[in-house]
């Protein structure tokens, strides 16, 4: 971003700035002064030529934006459905006892500014927080005290916070690791010299790689129909927003093999004629982004960016990246562009693909981190050694992200074809009892169907692999799930933003014991409604979770009807009553 600015005689300096940068240029104004000022607001509305309420539009939107002081110290709980089950209210109490605060405030000194926040990618060292975007994990009521008391001793949280490890649990048998194994820098861009653009894409589609991020469309003939387009320039853009709790398995690429992801989106450049590379990262990564610079520095060193990269001549093409604010909804392809466009990152119509019109309205191909490195393993290793791996129908490897109630958390790469039982044997999960698949917008399956195999043609998996046991309260998870959607609905279209307001009510009607017959058939008619007409693909997943577990546990659901026919009153528990009590008197 350009942060220069230009002073004419007898005038304040002005600021310059393209609307690409909006995003950027909030994160530094924020950060410089722990909210975004008014003034800063004028500012950039002068100088981009658009209203303040334009830009307090694209603020808003964001969830990690503020217009008022979040404190010295920002906590950021994580508040899904694995942290909810290793501890969440313990640490969340513990967090407010040490700093005088309640969540969803600053506490009156200032100094602690706390808030609960939607999966932030640590789900296999739950309960997990960001303070000032660094990671602390695995934390407990004595583990936070202490974390408090350094930072009023005036730690730095860069110095204090959690080393993250990878987790990676599993790998196939050697010659069958794809991308895990060991990585040197350079060999799949190395290839390229040799062949022609043509010649990448047809070995992409011979291999047969799809898109890893749930879609699983086929990854060669995006980039076949992006390199057709006649539009200049062309765009590589990286979705390195793997918003979807219980997903981390993208983290653990960016942080153990960052040149990896380069070497694919290399790959990708030059076989469809681009120039100009980014990588959108969550901001719940922020974290990584000094590690993924130094990689691209790294590579601009090596020659590998820049001008003749690869040392191939005229091939040029560089990569920067763009960090997000904050929204689950960016996950999807074109609320990803127009945010990196600098707008509100609402999902947009579908009359073109971002082939056709990406990024700045020029052809665009976008995959996630997990495809453009498999997409370089492929021109490294060939297609013809990706296809020894997985099944006919769906070949190659798979990283799951495994959490929940299980002994070994983290990230396993699988061969497709792989069954659901094997992961859990070698998870060493309790008792598991309802599994959910993709993530609250993928499909939960019981135990009994432990023999189904993780593949294309049977039980899809986009990453994440939620395992939960006997125990757990299957309502309390759906609610978990639901109280996300509608908080991370965009409200563009209807059915998204009323459907998940209505079905969360619905809901808490049964967790009060007053659910109705009825109530559960509303709760498939709005499911199926979303389904079919939300504007964008997250819209239409939000009810899948709910759906599949109301037709593969219809006993359960049974329990949770009619148990207050009249409707009299609400459910009273007296130990819910005196709780508030109890805990501040003694």
């Amino acid at each position: 971003m350009n942060n220069k600015s230009i002073t004419a005689p007898g005038q304040s300096p002005d600021l310059i700035l393209e609307r690409t940068d909006l995003i950027a240029y909030l994160w530094n104004v924020q950060k410089e002064h722990g909210h975004i000022r008014f003034k800063d607001i004028e500012a950039a509305a002068k100088a981009l030529d658009i209203s303040t309420i334009d830009v307090e539009g694209v603020i808003s939107f964001y969830h990690f934006f503020s217009r008022y002081p979040t404190g010295e110290f920002t906590v950021y709980l994580n508040a899904s459905i694995v942290s909810e089950h290793k501890g969440f209210e313990r640490v969340k109490e513990a967090f407010e006892s040490a700093t005088g605060g309640q969540f969803g405030s600053v506490d009156p000194s200032g100094q602690f500014g706390l808030f609960e926040t939607a999966c932030i990618g640590l789900s296999d060292m739950e309960p997990a927080a960001l303070i000032n975007f660094h990671p602390f994990t695995n934390l407990n009521s004595l583990k936070v005290k202490q974390i408090v008391a350094k930072l009023k001793q005036g730690a730095d949280p860069a110095d204090i916070c959690d080393e993250i490890p990878d987790h990676v649990r599993h790998t196939p048998e050697e010659d069958k690791v794809i991308l895990m194994r060991d990585y040197d820098h350079g060999k799949s861009v190395a290839k390229l010299a040799a062949i022609q653009p043509d010649d990448v894409i047809e070995e992409i589609k011979k291999s047969g790689l799809r898109g890893q991020g749930g879609a699983f469309f086929p990854a060669g003939l995006k980039w076949q129909f992006c390199a057709a387009e006649e539009g200049e320039p062309k765009y590589i853009v990286c979705n390195a927003d793997e918003g979807e709790p219980g997903t981390f398995k993208d983290r653990v690429l960016l942080n153990s093999r960052p040149g990896l992801l380069l070497e694919g989106m290399i790959v990708a450049a030059y076989a469809v004629g681009a120039k100009e590379g980014y990588i959108y990262l969550r901001a719940e990564y922020r974290w990584l982004l000094h590690k993924l610079e130094d990689e691209i520095k790294r590579f601009r060193k090596m020659g590998l960016l820049g001008r003749d990269a690869g040392g191939i001549k005229g091939f040029h093409f560089d990569i920067h990246i763009k960090l997000g604010a904050g929204a689950y909804v960016c996950g999807e392809e074109t609320a990803l562009l127009n945010s990196m466009e600098g707008k509100r990152g609402e999902p947009r119509n579908k009359r073109f693909f971002p082939t056709q019109r990406g990024y700045l309205q020029k052809p665009t191909v976008i995959n996630n981190v997990e495809t453009f490195c498999a997409a370089a393993r492929i021109i490294e290793l060939g297609a013809d050694h990706y296809l020894t791996t997985g099944t006919e129908t769906s070949p190659g490897t798979k990283l799951i992200s495994v959490s929940g109630d299980c002994r070994h958390p983290g990230v396993y790469e699988i061969e497709w074809g792989t069954t659901v039982r094997e992961v859990l044997d070698m998870a060493q999960a309790d008792r598991p009892h309802f599994i959910q698949v993709s993530g609250p917008s993928g499909q939960c399956i019981s135990i009994e169907e432990a023999d189904r195999a993780l593949a294309l043609d049977d039980l899809p998996c986009g990453g994440s692999f939620m395992i939960f046991s006997r125990q757990r309260d299957i309502l309390g998870i759906l609610r978990n799930y639901t109280s996300f959607f509608k908080h991370e609905s965009c409200g563009l279209c209807t059915p998204c933003r009323a459907g998940n307001f209505i079905i969360e009510k619905k809901l808490d009607l049964f967790a009060a014991k007053l659910g109705h017959r009825d109530d559960i058939e509303d709760v498939k008619s709005w499911g199926k409604m979303m389904q079919m007409t939300c504007r964008c693909g997250l819209g239409k997943t939000a009810p899948n979770a709910l759906l599949t577990a109301q037709e593969k546990f219809p006993e359960y659901f049974e329990t949770l009807v009619d148990q207050n026919p009249d409707r009299l009153s609400k459910r009273f528990s007296l130990k819910d009553a005196v709780r508030e009590y109890d805990r501040f008197s003694s």
